[in-house]
């Protein structure tokens, strides 16, 4: 289902699972949250019904029942104008507010960690492509929200800016690496987008300062 094209009906997971042990009552509410479902309460939830979600849901069902869970998939038939109102709000609500997580750590994490690495002067090659790295982190974040957004929610232009200004960044800080690791750089007159090592093989990056903060990391539903 493409993400710009609306559903046109919704199925009805209702499920159940020991309580311990936690880890797998927490994971299959993760994969859940991935795959775009709406809680209504605890343990029951809709998404959009159509083959390629259902693929992506049964995986997640068998979890349930290998822990000694039990579950219902019902789909949804034709629900009255007022009910699906409120069910295509709240997927508005849920995927906005992953656009907007998004945004935040564009603008917490993502842009203070180029803007204090300048201000450091630390120019290596190891620490653009850390940054790179968590900035291909972001897009794929993006992307998977993105493909979930059903109703087109609002925030993803700015979600879409904020990747694009970041994109800018990383790669004029790319770019002044670039010109630190040349033996002259008076006399560098270009510079590629992306970096390669300077010779000789990669070294691993050094361990990060407790300032940084995992940018790609999972502290949203949306993961």
């Amino acid at each position: 289902m493409a993400a710009d094209k609306k559903p046109a009906s919704f199925a009805l997971l209702v499920y159940r699972m020991p309580p311990k042990p936690t880890a797998a009552r927490v994971a299959v509410w993760r994969q859940l949250n991935k795959v775009g479902l709406v809680y209504l309460q605890q343990m029951v939830g809709v998404f959009p019904s159509d083959a390629r979600l259902r693929r992506e849901v049964r995986p997640i069902l068998k979890k349930i029942a290998d822990a000694g869970g039990e579950y219902h998939l019902l789909p949804l038939g034709a629900l009255p104008a007022d009910e699906r109102a409120k069910l295509v709000e709240q997927f508005v609500d849920q995927t906005s507010r992953h656009y907007q997580e998004i945004i935040e750590n564009c603008e917490v994490n993502f842009v203070k960690e180029i803007e204090f690495e300048r201000f450091r002067k630390n120019f290596t090659y190891e620490e653009a492509e850390e940054i790179r790295t968590e900035f291909e982190k972001i897009c794929t974040w993006f992307d998977r929200v993105k493909e979930r957004d059903w109703f087109g929610a609002p925030n993803r232009q700015a979600a879409q800016e904020w990747l694009s200004r970041c994109e800018r960044m990383l790669e004029e800080f790319e770019a002044r690496v670039y010109v630190h690791q040349q033996p002259d750089s008076a006399n560098v007159r270009s510079s590629p987008q992306r970096l390669r090592p300077p010779g000789g093989p990669r070294q691993a990056p050094s361990s990060r300062r407790g300032r940084r903060r995992k940018v790609g990391g999972i502290r949203r539903s949306s993961l």
